[in-house]
């Protein structure tokens, strides 16, 4: 069985489908999806379908949507697997498990590439963790679940999934800086505070990749944009990193055009 979450839902097997039409069935497949090899209890997939508007008969209804599950499984599997779509879709201790291989869903795998190349970054290899946090994000087809109506765990595992992007695309992006490659980012960074006007992460890479480029008056007017922005939105000023980095943009310090010591984030350059 495959599994994407991290885009539209699909789950195949044997290169048939097993995503269900209506609303609800596609639902439970997709928080089962999130959690497979694990027994997701009962109340947490009625929680999920019905939140505090469980109707009397949600118990019994849950268990019509599994056994939609299940004979989509079951086709998908064909008369001559060893396996049926009950060792796939287990009933288990008070819940249902999803059993699949390891390896099978993209977000497990996503997650897997994330640590190794955090783990590779702190180990000061910088060329490796870069290139696996493309791999990682490679793995996103747009949006996470955007075909599937969220209930309370979805979302919370939709904000998760999100905040983890934005994250590691940072991350991705301290390990180009400080290979060097500031040139090479211009772009993207200029397209990235555009989409995320208050995220000082991203505005702090952005200006050390123009300053590294020559171009310190812009660095400068990112910074500027930036604390408007703060202002007009939130009524604050940037951080007190940020501040440490525009003085140093303003000073020319020397310490900005080399690289730091590795898995520094560039927001805390000058942190005290």
């Amino acid at each position: 069985m495959e599994i994407k979450v991290l885009g539209p839902l699909m789950a195949e097997t044997g290169g048939t489908s097993i995503v269900p039409s209506a609303g609800k069935p596609r639902q439970i497949l997709a928080l089962l999806s999130v959690y497979t090899n694990q027994v997701v209890p009962v109340p947490t997939l009625m929680e999920e379908i019905w939140g505090g508007d469980m109707p009397r008969s949600a118990l019994t209804t849950l268990q019509t949507y599994i056994l939609q599950l299940r004979r989509l499984i079951g086709k998908a599997l064909g008369p001559d697997s060893p396996y049926g779509a009950r060792d796939v879709l287990a009933t288990r201790h008070g819940g249902y498990l999803l059993e699949v291989q390891p390896g099978a869903v993209d977000v497990h795998e996503y997650d897997r590439l994330v640590a190794t190349a955090r783990s590779e970054a702190d180990r000061g290899d910088d060329t490796t963790a870069a290139a696996l946090y493309r791999d990682a994000l490679g793995m996103w087809r747009g949006p996470a679940l955007v075909d599937v109506r969220l209930g309370p765990l979805l979302e919370i595992e939709l904000v998760r999934l999100e905040q983890s992007r934005l994250e590691v695309l940072e991350q991705r992006i301290d390990c180009d800086l400080r290979l060097g490659r500031h040139m090479q980012l211009l772009a993207e960074l200029t397209s990235l505070t555009a989409r995320h006007p208050l995220h000082e992460g991203l505005h702090a890479q952005c200006m050390v990749a123009l300053y590294r480029s020559g171009r310190q008056w812009q660095a400068l007017d990112v910074y500027q944009n930036l604390r408007r922005g703060l202002a007009d939105e939130l009524g604050l000023d940037p951080s007190t990193r940020l501040q440490q980095l525009h003085h140093a943009v303003l000073a020319g310090n020397p310490s900005l055009d080399a690289a730091t010591s590795a898995g520094r984030r560039t927001l805390d350059l000058f942190a005290a």
